[in-house]
């Protein structure tokens, strides 16, 4: 169902059609400095496309991934792209009602920009993202009265998450006219852009037609998180766990992730002495993961905030095994990328969630790691002893790790997506 795009580089041409650079406005509350997932591979298609010719612009907000504003001028030009930041509240993810507002306020400004902004300017094509949900909705208004076209780049689905979480009731008016807003949304876009065939699907079944639906991964850069050896790691002196076999969770904790067998697997291996859980990054479920590692007296445990970009390479190197979770709800809804910086570094992917599922199926496709499924018997009992398995048998873990790698490099790298993107982007203009 619909089109998953292969590997192509496009010629300069594509971009030089005519004569004239193609435009391009992406919007998102997010990008460069910013630690979101969804600004880091913004930036990087971006300046990707920059590179290749494109007059690149971007509208995101200055209000942080976690909270405050980034410290960046409204206006600046980096690496071939033009950024435009809004003023916005930055209340961060932290509460529903801050989220909300932080929303609201980047929405007026998206719509203002729209349709008033740089006086009344069209570009060839305005890529929404889905931070905040709903921004196709925009796009649609804009078509309508400023005749502007524009693509999604469907980074997750909205309601279909808030319904899934039982923060809407689906048959309720608010999911309703949400579901309405995401629909319009969509069906209006000349393309959008899915991150596997669980999430097509589901896309596909609010009406859009499947020749307009495209797979395209997302990605981690080859040379930014490549395999580090554990006596090349400085992050292991300065985390003081060089003597310790370290199970590692990055990124983002929340609604949408299946913490139950890892917290159970938690406090069975908490007398554990070699073993070591080291949480990275924040999200709304932090301080629950938090608060069980307290009540249960859980020493061997630690919750630390993001690292930096640029030390990935040794962040993601410190662990000796990954942790992926999705709970089974959210099959389709969101696609956690954290894999493919788990493959990247050449490190094992435990993954707590089902095995049909865009992530389950590409670790048991690459052969490069573990899949356990709650909905097929005791997840936790299972955790614990693949767990055990991998920390007595390095040679194991050394092969999986490297047939993650393998794959990376062949299927999740960001040349190989990027040139993805670009062909998308060729097809949609050649079709006007």
């Amino acid at each position: 169902m619909g089109v998953t795009i292969p590997r192509a580089v496009p010629s300069r041409a594509h971009a030089e059609e005519g004569g004239r650079k193609p435009s391009l406005l992406f919007v998102n509350q997010h990008y460069w400095p910013d630690v979101a997932s969804t600004g880091q591979h913004l930036t990087d298609l971006a300046e990707y496309l920059a590179a290749r010719g494109y007059d690149v612009h971007v509208l995101a907000s200055r209000g942080r991934y976690v909270k405050g504003r980034i410290p960046a001028p409204l206006r600046e030009r980096r690496n071939g792209v033009e950024i435009h930041r809004v003023r916005t509240t930055g209340f961060g993810r932290a509460r529903v009602a801050g989220r909300l507002v932080d929303y609201a306020t980047f929405y007026f400004q998206v719509m203002w920009a729209l349709l008033a902004g740089d006086h009344g300017r069209r570009y060839d094509h305005v890529v929404f993202l889905t931070t905040p949900p709903l921004l196709s909705f925009l796009g649609a208004i804009a078509r309508l009265f400023g005749r502007q076209r524009y693509g999604v780049w469907s980074m997750d689905l909205h309601p279909d998450a808030e319904v899934a979480s039982g923060m809407l009731a689906r048959a309720g008016l608010a999911a309703r006219v949400l579901e309405w807003m995401h629909r319009v949304g969509l069906r209006h876009a000349d393309f959008i852009i899915d991150l596997g065939a669980h999430m097509k699907r589901r896309i596909v079944s609010k009406g859009v037609a499947p020749e307009r639906t495209h797979t395209v991964h997302v990605w981690n850069r080859r040379e930014e998180v490549e395999p580090t050896e554990r006596v090349a790691n400085p992050l292991l002196d300065t985390l003081q766990l060089r003597d310790r076999f370290v199970v590692m969770y990055s990124g983002n904790a929340g609604i949408v992730h299946e913490f139950g067998p890892i917290l159970d697997a938690m406090r069975a291996l908490r007398d554990e002495p070699r073993l070591f859980w080291l949480f990275v990054g924040d999200g709304p479920r932090r301080g629950e993961i938090e608060s069980h590692a307290r009540d249960h007296a859980i020493s061997n445990f630690r919750y630390r905030e993001y690292f930096e970009r640029d030390q990935l390479r040794y962040s993601l190197s410190v662990a000796d095994v990954h942790l992926i979770s999705l709970r089974k709800e959210f099959v389709g809804i969101s696609v956690p990328g954290k894999l493919y910086g788990i493959m990247a570094s050449g490190r094992p992917a435990l993954f707590v969630g089902p095995r049909e599922s865009d992530t389950g199926e590409a670790i048991i496709a690459a052969n490069a790691g573990v899949v356990i499924d709650p909905g097929t018997g005791d997840a936790a009992t299972r955790l614990v002893a693949e767990l055990r398995r991998l920390m007595s048998d390095p040679g194991l873990r050394e092969a999986l790790g490297a047939r993650g790698r393998e794959a990376f490099l062949a299927r999740y790298e960001r040349e190989e997506n990027c040139a993805a993107f670009e062909q998308v982007l060729h097809r949609a203009r050649v079709r006007r």
